[in-house]
């Protein structure tokens, strides 16, 4: 058998007329590089729209610190070509969702191979590498935990083929009212900060929720506490923004609003603390004639050195939170008339701001205060980042690769791997591939989708951002209305069909049973969707996806199922600032140890021992454990 290199010869050929698109150049991105150059894959693309960040030096080991705030995909390829000068790599410092990259860009590559760190990504890149019919490998790690897994067209599952857990969210009046846990304050935070600073959403309000159906109140006191609602502090409620702006961004009247009157306008609600302890009002003045108790001294002693980790007394937080809005102030000053931040938690000013005010807020209802660290690791989204997890998913990434370019598809796995050893003493297992879900209404030869819904109070606007882009990820959708006359609803020409937005589906026609179609050209995707008109659903709820999306086809006896799709952060470390779509982030690893392979495979290949040693090693999964379940505010920390 000729060799070239550790290769066979004619894999090694193969290798060396491949091209291959890397998407995402973070913590796995940086390692799938120099594994392919070392490899022998040598005409590579690269794309990452993020800067590198100080945060990011511990392990993306192809950056700098004096590559700080340069492009991620520019600097890679500058670093591996380093030692790899023979590499014909190009970078895109962009998002992999731009139409540039369209399903003709798309069928250049032999490979994609995903290191991204969002969900709108990988969907995305799954639709397009479906579209081109090119292989594309998936992966993803969380700590310690990794998973890699193949996607082919009409081979095996895609990313979409099974519905992922949605992103946990809190009630509004959980939030603004009655905060229990620290994840519910910094959320809290989070949302002060975009009132204050940043784009104003009506979701995200903070001042207490006069519509709480807990409080219950009796009609007559509900117009005086509506109108008391309007005035605290003889101020007139306006935009949160136009009222901070109105007060200079002044620190005191800012923290008096919060700490004190919202909360002594909270115990107005009575019924809500029946049974909760009640909040105690912060107030400026008394903070700042407020000396360190012992407990305070002794514990900033013992924590001398580890600034971030330190957990301060109330009076230090209400220092911070008076250094961070002055500093906050200056930053939007300097933009200029109607600018915005954007919240940042490689931001110190914003971190420190978010830092403040959830402290103080688990103060106010009687929690434990937490650490800077704990906050940014909770507000930020950080799972612990290990080098060695991504340096062993890019590794098996380019195994997969190789196993593809051989013509042996069939040989692929997903594979996970674990924190500590199985039952059978294995940090890697691997499982066979699935095939597609015929329900999926991605993947399927016609996808098709039924939509539960209200038609008189769902708008079309609603219907483009929530339901098509957001829940069935589509980037640029056209709908048409099946109704003989093919009614243009929605259009993805920029003027087009802007005047349907603020009106009701209704008002063209569609009810009960009414056919819509939604053509996305760049993901070349179309989706039939099935209204289903619905008065019953729940309060807040605007539609709902009958059967929740494709649903798993029911196991074959004495078959387990291996379903395992990763949906998690390229590192788990630091999720991309640059789009609003890493708020979707949600990270999955499913594994555990292996049960009782197909009795298919292990009946067709009875006679050669070896092949069967080998699916031995590589049975399915006995069960499925859900090991992390990650949104942009519920963290687990190992």
């Amino acid at each position: 058998m000729a060799l070239s290199g550790s290769l066979r010869r004619e894999l090694a050929d193969a290798v060396s007329r491949s091209r291959v698109l890397v998407v995402g150049a973070g913590g796995i991105g940086c390692e799938l590089l120099k594994n392919l150059v070392l490899t022998g894959f040598t005409n590579l693309d690269v794309i990452d729209l993020d800067t590198i960040d100080v945060s990011n030096l511990n392990r993306q080991f192809l950056f700098q610190k004096k590559h700080v705030g340069r492009s991620k995909a520019q600097v890679a390829k500058e670093s591996v070509l380093q030692f790899c000068p023979r590499a014909n790599i190009t970078a895109h410092h962009d998002s992999i969702m731009n139409p540039d990259y369209n399903v003709g860009f798309f069928q250049q590559f032999t490979l994609v191979m995903n290191a991204l760190d969002n969900r709108a990504a990988r969907n995305h890149v799954n639709r397009m590498c479906l579209a081109a019919d090119i292989p594309l490998i998936e992966s993803g790690t969380a700590g310690y935990l990794g998973q890699v897994t193949v996607i082919k067209k009409g081979v095996t599952e895609c990313y979409e083929c099974h519905p992922k857990p949605a992103q946990k969210t809190f009630p509004g009046c959980t939030i603004r009212n009655t905060p229990s846990e620290p994840i519910h304050c910094i959320v809290w935070a989070k949302y002060l900060f975009n009132q204050f600073f940043g784009e104003e959403d009506a979701d995200q309000e903070v001042s207490p929720d006069t519509a709480d159906p807990e409080a219950a109140w009796e009609p007559g006191e509900a117009a005086a506490r509506a109108r008391a609602s309007n005035e605290d502090g003889d101020i007139k409620r306006i935009s949160t923004k136009e009222w901070a702006k109105s007060t200079g961004y002044d620190p005191v009247k800012l923290f008096n609003k919060l700490f004190k009157d919202d909360i002594q306008y909270l115990l107005t609600m009575d019924r809500l603390w029946k049974k909760r302890k009640p909040p105690v009002p912060l107030d400026w003045s008394e903070m700042q004639n407020k000396g360190n108790s012992l407990a305070d001294k002794q514990n900033e002693a013992s924590l001398a050195g580890l600034k971030d980790q330190k957990v301060l007394d109330v009076k230090s937080y209400a220092q911070l939170f008076s250094k961070s809005v002055q500093r906050l102030r200056v930053q939007i000053s300097e933009k200029g008339e109607g600018a915005e931040l954007v919240w940042d938690k490689d931001d110190p000013p914003a971190m420190d701001f978010v830092t403040a005010a959830a402290n103080l807020r688990m103060h106010v209802f009687s929690m434990n205060m937490k650490s800077r660290f704990d906050i940014k690791s909770m507000a930020g989204n950080i799972i612990p980042a290990i080098a060695t997890t991504n340096a062993v998913i890019a590794g098996l990434i380019v195994l997969e690769g190789l196993k593809i370019l051989t013509g042996n598809l069939d040989q692929c796995r997903t594979i996970f791997l674990n924190k500590q050893p199985n039952p059978r003493k294995k940090l890697l297992v691997p499982c066979a591939l699935d095939p597609p879900n015929k329900n999926c209404y991605v993947c399927a030869s016609k996808p098709e989708v039924t939509v539960k819904l209200n038609v008189h109070k769902v708008t079309v606007l609603t219907l483009q951002d929530k339901i098509l882009k957001e829940k069935f990820a589509m980037v640029a959708p056209d709908v048409q209305i099946e109704d003989g006359k093919g009614t243009i609803l929605i259009s993805s020409e920029e003027g087009e069909t802007e005047a349907n937005n603020g009106k009701k589906i209704s008002d063209f026609g569609i009810q009960n049973g009414s056919r819509l179609q939604a053509d996305d050209f760049l993901q070349d995707y179309t989706l039939l969707i099935n209204i289903l008109h619905s008065e019953d659903l729940e309060k807040d709820v605007e539609f709902e996806i009958v059967g929740d999306g494709p649903e798993k086809p029911t196991p074959k006896p004495l078959e387990q199922t291996t379903k395992s799709i990763t949906n998690g952060s390229d590192d788990g470390a630091q999720p991309s600032t640059s789009t609003a779509q890493d708020q979707d982030d949600v990270l999955i690893v499913d594994s555990d140890e292996e049960g009782p392979a197909p009795p298919s495979n292990l009946d067709s290949n009875r006679e050669n021992p070896k092949l069967k040693r080998k699916l031995e090693d590589e049975e399915h999964v006995n069960r499925k454990r859900l090991r992390t379940e990650q949104d942009d505010d519920i963290i687990a920390l190992d």
